[in-house]
């Protein structure tokens, strides 16, 4: 994945000479993957010289950074549309695209692998829970039509509190409380596949910082190239924000929850997929609202009907993965399976 820090470069050479929006685009967007990755490797080393209280929740706050800095970046260029579909995207590419990935990796190499079905429970119920905070602007949004006062900004603003609220007590529930739910997958093996312990704390920060302001630059060269890139090709806005920008964002956490699969790490493999998915919907999500308000940039809750069947879906399709504590390979197939529907589904989207 390193090697692909040559187009951060080429992506600032493609901007300086004007050149063909879809080169730009596709630069920026490989040049975006491994910084997101350099970000991830950067927040664990340091996560594990701060201890485990403020470690996870270092872990916790930067886990999708990559994703908040491209949504922040759109929001302010006034692309709601492809932030909410980013939003969209990244919530069923987790636990679908993911989770998939990795049940199908670690099963062919393991006929049965065991998680923890109470943290897996937790999860999928708080997923649930994303999935009704959009669900209910939607339908809310067609109750209201034709109203004076519809007052949608409003409900968006204050259910995103509420997630976000919820988000924190999970925090709380993963880090303080029933921590050891969260643990058993700790060993030697572990640490070594996430390279614990083997940056210094300047070192990591330094990256973390450095990476972090490279991805903000990266991400305004995404976003300028968006709308004519997605005109050249042939796509939507939503398309490109629902599975493009998405998979971009996630690159790294793929790469992260497919590898411990494959080590038979099932447990930590499901907190990256599930947890991720998560974070977008109850953090990063109700974040972007909050700095719209800021921005001068209001951003609704409201997302399309198809984006809401979508997570639905998805959401479905992992409670009946994770009810029984184990998975195989054909469960995977599965997940991927339905991912692959929803993605030729929005292609042709209107």
């Amino acid at each position: 994945m390193s090697l692909l820090l040559v187009f951060v470069p080429a992506s600032i050479a493609l901007a300086w000479v004007h050149a063909d929006p879809v080169w730009i685009f596709a630069a920026s967007a490989l040049a975006i993957v491994p910084l997101a990755g350099q970000m991830g490797k950067a927040t664990e080393y340091l996560a594990e010289h701060l201890g485990a209280g403020l470690g996870g929740l270092l872990n916790a706050s930067f886990g999708n950074a990559a994703e908040l800095i491209i949504g922040f970046v759109a929001l302010r260029a006034g692309l709601i549309d492809v932030v909410k579909a980013s939003i969209t995207g990244s919530i069923i590419g987790n636990i679908l695209l993911v989770l998939g990935a990795s049940v199908v990796v670690g099963g062919l190499k393991h006929e049965t692998q065991y998680f923890n079905r109470t943290a897996a429970g937790l999860g999928v119920t708080l997923a649930a829970l994303s999935a009704i905070g959009l669900v209910v602007p939607a339908i809310f949004h067609m109750v209201v039509q034709g109203q004076p006062e519809p007052h949608e900004q409003e409900l968006s603003l204050e259910i995103a509190m509420v997630l976000f609220v919820t988000y924190v007590l999970s925090l709380v529930f993963t880090l303080r409380t029933h921590r050891h739910l969260y643990v058993g997958e700790s060993s030697d093996e572990t640490d070594e596949a996430l390279g614990v312990g083997t940056w210094s704390r300047r070192k990591s920060l330094l990256i973390l910082l450095g990476a972090t302001a490279l991805v903000a630059w990266m991400s305004e060269l995404l976003v300028g190239a968006v709308e004519h890139a997605a005109h050249d090709l042939g796509m939507t806005n939503v398309f490109i924000g629902v599975i493009l920008v998405a998979i971009v964002g996630n690159a790294a956490e793929h790469s992260t929850a497919v590898m411990m699969a494959a080590r038979n790490h099932m447990d930590l493999a499901m907190n990256i997929a599930i947890g991720s998915s998560i974070q977008i919907a109850l953090f990063v999500a109700p974040l972007l609202v909050f700095a719209g308000y800021v921005m001068g940039q209001p951003m609704d809750l409201v997302f399309s009907t198809f984006e809401v069947v979508a997570v639905a879906i998805a959401v479905a399709a992992v409670v009946l993965i994770a009810m029984d504590g184990e998975s195989n390979w054909m469960e995977g197939v599965n997940l991927l399976a339905v991912y692959v529907i929803l993605a030729i589904a929005f292609y042709f989207l209107p």
